[in-house]
């Protein structure tokens, strides 16, 4: 079970990163943002994209390697955790007015991070 929810996010992150590399514009586009500048678009790239890539890397490496798997999914869990927390003080301060995309995401985040915390505490 661990090794397939190892597998499945690191295919999420690498979808993710590959699409903000491809096209940070559409990517970025339901959050009402638009890209104006090659700057704007560089950074979406390096947010999204790299670290996507890196997100998905570690996690397939965390696949292969038996003694670093608990270490890399707690730290990506964690990291999808803080995302979803960050996420719930903008939505509770700025109110957003649709569900999508601020809450949808905020439901993946805890989703993802929760899964991962729970393959780490309680393995296969």
């Amino acid at each position: 079970m661990t090794t397939l929810v190892l597998v499945v996010m690191a295919v999420f992150f690498a979808g993710i990163g590959l699409y903000g590399l491809a096209a940070p514009g559409a990517l970025i586009r339901p959050f009402g943002v638009t890209l104006q500048s090659a700057t704007a678009r560089a950074e979406v790239r390096a947010v999204y994209g790299g670290f996507g890539l890196a997100i998905a890397t570690v996690l397939a490496y965390a696949v292969a390697d038996d003694d670093m798997r608990a270490g890399i999914a707690l730290t990506v869990a964690l990291a999808l955790l803080g995302m979803a927390f960050g996420r719930l003080v903008a939505c509770a301060i700025e109110r957003p007015e649709r569900f999508y995309p601020s809450w949808l995401y905020f439901g993946v985040e805890v989703l993802g991070g929760g899964v991962l915390l729970a393959v780490t505490v309680f393995g296969e």
